[in-house]
């Protein structure tokens, strides 16, 4: 691996203008396809295998012409102090704006009038319109979006009413565009501070950006073909310009420390792609088998986004390895700064070996022993390695102590800011109506191997109105053949609390017996039963998911670093650093400790895409650290360095770059904290505390602490296995014989050196 990609790493370097223009063309084509492709289809939410599917997928069978999951919006009416919605000019306000909206768009296909289907509260302050709606929210037009906000503004101009309106009809999908400015802008700085110039600097975010624009584009350009969505594109950009951007600050780095060591440019960019290149490479499978492991969950659309990803991920890694030592051809010098440069130039300064950076002042051999702060640390580490690691796993336990009462659930409009007409409505039908009203259950009757259909449909309102957390139940409605029912059950709590999902489960266990009573299926549908599901599905996929991806991450990483306890510890420090993570968004979004320093205006549960969600970015970039990192180590090993001093070496040349790597994605996921929509901000506040629990406390402290008290022990591979795992050769073994090879070949043929040439100035020729 690591000869191959030193060669591609030179024959790049060689020929950079083929390269660059092959990487543009490529932007060029992918952007076409993008331009001229036909609109992406709209989302639709499916999940195959629950209940709440099979009973939307029946509705839209046996009630034609209708949409079970169209989207549907309220609008609420609270009359003044002192006034109610039945007083005479509040109701001609209200039957109005009712008017109005079943004529406002050919995609509304009811709207109910609130006087004449119960929908007026007992004390007569609040009243809501059900709107109904033929297609999904995602697939409304504007136009028909406009309408409803329209209706309500006119209808608070008309009376002195609050009005606002509740549902998913104006459901706009979260905005990241000024969050990845941030991201990138926060990016920026922490490069120019690492690596001291515009041209090294602007290298990693360019790369970044051509890969996440022929990423993007190449989605867009086969959206209708593979059935892709807008939103497909999400997930893809956000891990896109993170790795994007780590990978090439990698390269970058190990190409300017080879330079430091007084390689030549294109020889310094072969070892670099070669070295860092092979690491970059298994670092972007994990991420790989991470994302397409989001299969196994079984939903869809999560499946999309996973494979979307993944396939940016592939061509952040080709752009790391091919275009990266291409641009630093064309860079030439100009990879250190201005200043940088002149001193190397007038001998007044030398390269730190660690990073590529430059000293100066002073003569090179008082400079040659001073150690960097990775160093520093490493040798910290090594004198105290029980008190660090100890420390580091008591302080991630105690931030995961919060994750024992974790409760998962899908965000409600209960859950928005209390500033926006969501919330308002949600609150106003809460109290006016009680908290159920917000999420309704949908129960249907499948009567078509029944006896007595209209009997079978009786009985389940009867029973489902016993249980005691049901507030009411409408008559059954029955399809135009007559073999299937529908009726809508109100229940007292609100749509995410436990108790509502206890009796989702009451319904389903009573629907058996009356199945075994009347022959009639009897399935619980609805938004409220839909999340219910989902939430259950994700809870049963996790284990088996965790397992696929950590299982192969643990055989490749077995394969990389050629030893059993090194992939286990790094699992290991993985779990650790996920369950403190989840520990700390339980602690802010559910109990509400520190919630107003994140804007977080409502706890509740926790997403349930959230644990899974982190598992798989999380573990990937987790295993990105691990591996820059680690790699370092075991090429030092390799090459002969005792236990400890691997250990310092890795640190010397990759704590700052591993630290710059994280600090950069901390900025990237933060930016999304500042989201108005919750589960925006509770994903950006997820990962943000997830990479810096793993990148500081699990691979910066507990990594080299367990590294040090393993000893040699920490690279024993039992004989058999090292004979059956393939040898890729990622520390760069085969390749470092062989340059030495060929060095000591050139030394014996070439011509003598002067004994008395200056080393130094040799070098700085050799380099600028």
């Amino acid at each position: 691996m690591a000869t191959f990609l030193y060669r591609l790493g030179r024959f790049a370097f060689r020929r950079r203008r083929f390269v660059a223009l092959f990487w543009v063309a490529l932007l060029a084509v992918a952007g076409v396809g993008a331009a001229t492709a036909p609109t992406p289809p709209n989302d639709v939410f499916s999940v195959p295998g629950t209940e709440a599917q099979k009973a939307f997928d029946l509705l839209d069978l046996r009630f034609p012409g209708t949409k079970s999951d169209g989207a549907a919006a309220r609008v609420v009416f609270r009359a003044p102090q002192g006034q109610q919605v039945t007083d005479p000019a509040n109701k001609a306000v209200v039957e109005k704006t009712v008017t109005g909206l079943r004529g406002s768009s050919p995609q509304v296909e009811s709207v109910a009038d609130p006087y004449q289907g119960g929908a007026v509260s007992k004390d007569g302050s609040t009243a809501y319109i059900s709107v109904g709606y033929k297609v999904s929210g995602t697939e409304l037009d504007d136009s028909t979006k406009d309408a409803l906000k329209e209706a309500r503004d006119q209808a608070q101009k008309d009376s002195g009413m609050a009005v606002e309106v509740g549902g998913d009809a104006l459901d706009e999908a979260p905005s990241t565009g000024s969050t990845e400015i941030i991201g990138i802008a926060a990016a920026a700085v922490v490069l120019l501070i690492t690596f001291g110039g515009l041209v090294a600097a602007g290298m990693p975010l360019l790369t970044a950006i051509i890969g996440v624009g022929i990423g993007i584009s190449g989605i867009a350009a086969l959206a209708s073909t593979l059935g892709l969505s807008d939103t497909t594109s999400t997930l893809a950009t956000m891990i896109g310009l993170a790795v994007g951007i780590d990978y090439a600050l990698f390269i970058v780095s190990r190409y300017r420390a080879e330079l430091a060591a007084g390689r030549e440019r294109e020889d310094a960019a072969g070892r670099a792609v070669g070295t860092a290149g092979s690491a970059v490479v298994f670092a972007g499978l994990t991420v790989v088998i991470a994302l397409v492991g989001l299969s196994v969950v079984n939903i869809p659309m999560l499946t999309k986004m996973g494979f979307a990803a993944a396939a940016t991920v592939v061509i952040a890694v080709l752009i790391a390895v091919s275009l990266i030592p291409a641009l630093l051809g064309f860079a030439g010098k100009r990879v250190f700064g201005r200043k940088a440069r002149k001193r190397l130039e007038a001998g007044a300064g030398r390269l730190k070996a660690g990073d590529g950076s430059l000293e100066a002042g002073g003569p090179p051999e008082a400079k040659a022993d001073k150690p960097n702060a990775g160093t520093r640390w490493a040798r910290f580490v090594l004198r105290r390695p029980v008190a660090v690691l100890l420390v580091g796993v008591v302080a991630l336990g105690a931030a995961a102590v919060p994750a024992a009462g974790l409760e998962l659930g899908l965000p409600d409009d209960g859950s928005q800011p209390t500033s926006s007409s969501k919330r308002r409505a949600y609150d106003m039908i809460s109290e006016g109506f009680g908290p159920g009203y917000n999420g309704p259950l949908n129960v249907v009757v499948d009567a078509k191997g029944a006896r007595d259909p209209g009997a079978a449909a009786e009985q389940t309102r009867k029973v489902i109105s016993g249980f005691g957390d049901v507030a009411s139940v409408s008559v059954p409605s029955f399809n135009k053949a007559g073999d299937t029912a529908k009726m809508s059950v109100t229940p007292r709590s609100k749509p995410s609390s436990t108790k509502t999902e206890d009796l989702v489960s009451d319904i389903r266990g009573a629907a058996k017996d009356i199945r075994s009573d009347t022959g009639a299926e009897v399935l619980v549908t609805g938004t409220t039963a839909m999340n219910i599901d989902v939430s259950q599905k994700l809870n049963d996929a996790l284990l088996p998911y965790l397992a696929l991806v950590v299982g192969l991450a643990f055989l490749l990483l077995m394969i990389v670093f050629r030893s059993v306890l090194v992939p286990l510890k790094a699992a290991l420090g993985f779990l650790l650093s996920v369950v403190a993570a989840l520990g700390a968004v339980v602690a802010v979004f559910q109990e509400g400790w520190g919630a107003s320093l994140f804007g977080v205006e409502e706890t509740g549960p926790i997403m349930s895409f959230m644990p899974i969600f982190m598992i798989g970015v999380v573990f990937g970039l987790a295993m990105d650290y691990e591996v820059f990192l680690v790699t370092r180590m075991r090429e030092a090993h390799v090459h002969g360095e005792r236990s400890g001093e691997a250990i310092v070496t890795g640190f010397r040349h990759g704590a700052r770059v591993v630290t710059a790597a994280a600090v950069i994605m901390m900025s990237v996921f933060s930016g999304f904290i500042g989201s108005s929509e919750s589960m925006v901000k509770m994903i950006g506040f997820g990962l943000a505390i997830a990479v810096f629990f793993d990148a500081f406390i699990v691979r910066m402290a507990i990594v080299p602490a367990v590294l040090a008290l393993l000893g040699k022990s920490a690279w024993w591979l039992p004989g058999w296995l090292n004979k059956v795992l393939p040898n890729v050769d990622v520390e760069g073994e085969k390749l470092h014989r062989q340059l030495v090879g060929q060095s000591a070949d050139e030394a014996g043929s070439g011509p003598s050196r002067d004994p008395d040439a200056d080393p130094d100035a040799e070098r700085v020729r050799s380099r600028v």
